[in-house]
């Protein structure tokens, strides 16, 4: 499977997030395309959650990926 796909940096490493580009999406349109949704949802509800704004992504094309940051250090 090959896609673009970007990532959204958090401080918090369990906070990152990956997230796949729509395929009729250039990766700059889509870094501020995604941006703007992002900021759009959490400027709607002040007390947004992850869920929040990954459902607005998911609106515009984006889906969420699940990603290995780095193994466990148990």
């Amino acid at each position: 499977m090959n896609c673009n796909v970007m990532v959204l940096p958090s401080k918090k490493p369990e906070k990152i997030r990956l997230v796949q580009i729509p395929e009729d999406m250039e990766s700059q349109e889509a870094y501020r395309h995604a941006t703007g949704v992002i900021a759009a949802a959490e400027e709607a509800n002040p007390q947004f959650t992850w869920e929040d704004i990954e459902d607005a992504l998911d609106a515009q094309g984006f889906r969420t990926l699940d990603f290995v940051l780095g193994p466990a250090l148990d």
